[in-house]
């Protein structure tokens, strides 16, 4: 039975030939993750149940990254019960601030993942490891504690998606444009429980920056997961990162998929989505004057040195607009460390922004930058809810790196171009 790679990839974990939509499996897990909010969850679970070890201690990963530094004396515990917990049952994978960062960044970074995985992690966004042709979704605490002792999880094998990514992107543009262009093209349930499987030969115009920022937005199009076919391109960063034999999943020629969309890069023009949702998506256009209060680069979508790069470059000589707060993260201490070494902290520094440690922090409305009532704030982070970085009436604008930095410079929603 022709497969698609999402298919595939269950498939073999499952022992089966095949697997079509709609059927439930129980899969084998390469790698599970969590995190210093889901994982205390998981532990009360996995204690309640008098478990006393678990399925592999190399193949779990704890990455303290939402509330770090901690920011009170509650996340504080929870980043301490985590740790005895790890300390305890003897996990490998247990990484606090110092040596870590934001898991989604940190993961692929250290090898921890690759092609032809299956992943679950306590955490929406752990479908970022898509990008590396990997199955990777993400679970609720319980599922999460249940996996630690078996090594197993349960799925509804989803239907497949294909975007035929075509054309080349014009100049600035980045996979953060090309994730919002797609999830305003089809809306927050445009992909709901599907695979969304990216393909094409546009793919080649993508580095695994973009890759990794368009899979992790996988799931704001309600996706089960995202996932790239693998190339040159995911094959040197694996080469680079990787020390672990990988599997190549490819589709078959004739697998059926539930919808097949066009993707023309050459049609992507920078794009924003405007409050309250990530499928509320415009382009220069239709902005407006927008006043902002504060910008933030950085998360598990727009954290790494390539996403530092693009706003250095337009932060390079120019100040941030006088009373806007502009916030910094790098997404992994490698990346922080690439950043004071090549130059980059001091431009962000003499531009008036500040850098912070690897943190979620402001993301999700936790620290290092919430957002007071009436504020907005342009973010490269992946979700503007109400509410969702602070004040119930703030309001996030999520955008590129290069929009980011070029609005913290005006004070106002722009195009690098203006700057």
């Amino acid at each position: 039975m022709a497969m698609t790679m999402t298919e595939k990839i269950i498939a073999k974990h499952c022992g089966l030939e095949s697997v079509q939509p709609g059927m439930l499996v129980m899969a084998n897990l390469d790698m599970i993750l969590a995190n210093d909010i889901t994982a205390p969850l998981a532990i009360d679970e996995f204690e309640k149940a008098e478990f006393n070890k678990v399925f592999d201690k190399e193949k779990i990963a704890l990455i303290m990254d939402h509330f770090v530094p901690c920011k009170d004396i509650k996340s504080a515990i929870q980043v301490q019960k985590t740790k005895n917990f790890a300390s305890k049952i003897g996990i490998k994978h247990f990484y606090d601030i110092g040596e870590s960062g934001i898991e989604h960044a940190f993961l692929p970074e250290k090898g921890l993942v690759k092609a032809g995985d299956m992943i679950i992690g306590a955490d929406s966004h752990t479908c970022t490891y898509g990008a590396l042709g990997a199955f990777s979704s993400g679970v609720g605490s319980t599922d999460f504690a249940v996996a630690m002792v078996t090594g197993q999880s349960w799925f509804k094998v989803p239907k497949s998606i294909k975007f035929e990514i075509i054309g080349k992107p014009k100049k600035g543009i980045t996979g953060k444009e090309v994730i919002l262009y797609i999830i305003g093209k089809i809306g927050v349930e445009g992909a709901r429980y599907c695979s969304m499987e990216f393909v094409g030969s546009g793919l080649k115009y993508l580095n695994m920056a973009d890759r990794f920022t368009i899979a992790n937005m996988a799931v704001e199009a309600g996706a089960k997961n995202g996932i790239f076919a693998v190339d040159k391109i995911t094959e040197k960063y694996l080469k680079e990162h990787c020390d672990k034999e990988y599997t190549v999943e490819v589709a078959d020629d004739d697998a059926e998929y539930y919808k097949t969309y066009t993707i023309d890069l050459s049609e992507i023009d920078y794009c924003v989505a405007f409050p309250h949702l990530p499928e509320n998506v415009k382009t220069p256009n239709e902005w407006g004057i927008i006043p902002i209060t504060q910008v933030v680069i950085g998360s598990c979508t727009n954290g790494r040195y390539e996403d530092m790069c693009i706003a250095a470059e337009i932060l390079k000589g120019r100040k941030v607009a006088k009373g806007l707060k502009c916030i910094i993260i790098p997404a992994t201490q490698d990346i922080y460390l690439k950043c004071i070494k090549n130059g980059l902290a001091e431009i962000f520094i003499k531009a008036g922004a500040i850098i912070s440690t690897p943190t979620c922090g402001p993301c999700l409305g936790g620290h290092m930058g919430i957002l007071a009532d009436g504020e907005s704030c342009v973010s490269t982070t992946n979700r503007n809810f109400i509410g969702r970085m602070g004040h119930i009436n703030s309001k996030i604008y999520l955008a590129s790196p290069s929009v980011a930095a070029a609005s913290s410079i005006l004070g106002r929603l722009a195009t690098p171009e203006e700057v």
